[in-house]
C-alpha cells in the first residue's frame, strides 16, 4: 500500500509554559488548508452562513454560528470558505494541551462532565445553538482578558459549561476515520463491536452477532440500537465507511479498491452509501482533501 507524502502537522503557537493560546480574528475569508496538531481545539465562528466545515470524515455546511471542540492529533480538520460571502467573519480558536489537566485532576468528581467531553472530542464535537449562547460573552470576555490567572479560570468556566450540554452534542468524525476503540458500558457490545472492528471487511451475519450476544437475532438489534443509538447495520456501514474515508487520503489506491479492501463488494453501493453518509462521492471526498492540503 503505498502512502501519500502530504500529511500535516501544525506547529501550533502553544507554549509549554501556558495554559492555553487564544486567537480572536475578524475576517473576510477562510484560507487555513486542512491540518491536524496535538492540541486540543474549541473553535468558535459567527457570521459566516455557507462555510464548510469538515472534521475527519464529516462535511457539513454551518449556520450563522458554529462552535466544535477537537482533540485528537490524527483528526484533521478545516474551514473552508465554500459558498460564504460574509464579510464581517469573527473566528476565536482556543488550543490548549491535552495535558493541560493530568489524569488525577480529571478524575475528581467535579470534572467527571469535562472528562468525559473531551473523551468525545477526540472525534470532533459540533455544539447546539442553545450551548453556543451560554458561552458566547465568556468567549468574548476570554479574548480581551490580560490577567493570566482570571483568564485561566474564565477558561475552566467556559469548559464546564459546554460540558453540562456535552450530552446534546453532535459526534462528528467516525472512530474508524479517527483511529478511536469504541466502547460501550455493555460488554455484550463490547463483544461484538471488537468482533465488528477485526472483520469488518469480511461479511457480517446478524445471526452470527446475536449468537455471540446469547440473544435471539431481533432482540439483539434492538438491544444494540438502545445502547449505540444505531441500527447493527447502520454501524457496521459507518465502520467501513470511515475506514474507506481513511485509505482515500492515506493512499494512492484506487476508488474501487478502497471500497472493496473495506468490506465493499459492489462499487455502485459503496458510492451510494458513501454518497448518502458523507454528502460527496468517494472521488469528491478525496479531492476535497487534496485541494486544500499542504506541509506545515
Amino acid at each position: 500500500m503505498k502512502h501519500l507524502l502530504n500529511a500535516i502537522r501544525e506547529v501550533t503557537p502553544l507554549s509549554e509554559k501556558d495554559c492555553f493560546y487564544i486567537a480572536d480574528r475578524r475576517k473576510t475569508e477562510f484560507t487555513y488548508p486542512i491540518h491536524s496538531h496535538e492540541e486540543y481545539e474549541l473553535n468558535f465562528i459567527a457570521n459566516a452562513p455557507g462555510v464548510k466545515r469538515i472534521v475527519g470524515d464529516s462535511i457539513e455546511i454551518i449556520g450563522d454560528f458554529d462552535l466544535a471542540l477537537i482533540g485528537g492529533k490524527d483528526l484533521e480538520h478545516v474551514w473552508e470558505q465554500h459558498e460564504c460571502k460574509s464579510k464581517e467573519i469573527r473566528e476565536i480558536t482556543v488550543q490548549f494541551s491535552s495535558n493541560l489537566f493530568s489524569s488525577d485532576f480529571l478524575l475528581k468528581n467535579q470534572f467527571c462532565s469535562i472528562r468525559e467531553m473531551l473523551e468525545k472530542a477526540r472525534k470532533g464535537i459540533s455544539f447546539p445553538l442553545p450551548a453556543i449562547m451560554s458561552v458566547y460573552s465568556m468567549l468574548d470576555k476570554l479574548s480581551g482578558e490580560q490577567n493570566g490567572f482570571y483568564a485561566v479560570i474564565q477558561f475552566m468556566q467556559i469548559l464546564h459549561e459546554l460540558s453540562l450540554h456535552a450530552g446534546s452534542a453532535r459526534t462528528l468524525s467516525s472512530s474508524s476515520f479517527a483511529k478511536i476503540g469504541v466502547h460501550s458500558d455493555s460488554r455484550r457490545i463490547q463483544k461484538v463491536q471488537k468482533y465488528v472492528n477485526d472483520n469488518y471487511r469480511e461479511e457480517i451475519r446478524l445471526v452470527q452477532l446475536s449468537e455471540m450476544a446469547g440473544m435471539t437475532p431481533p432482540a439483539f438489534s434492538r438491544f444494540f440500537k438502545l445502547h449505540t443509538g444505531r441500527s447493527l447495520s447502520d454501524y457496521i456501514i459507518d465502520i467501513r465507511l470511515g475506514y474507506a474515508a481513511r485509505m482515500l487520503i492515506d493512499t494512492n489506491m484506487s476508488v474501487s479498491e478502497t471500497g472493496y479492501a473495506n468490506g465493499f463488494n459492489n462499487l455502485s453501493n459503496y458510492n451510494r452509501l458513501f454518497r448518502r453518509k458523507k454528502g460527496c462521492s468517494p472521488k469528491e471526498f478525496r479531492e476535497n482533501y487534496r485541494k486544500t492540503k499542504m506541509i506545515i
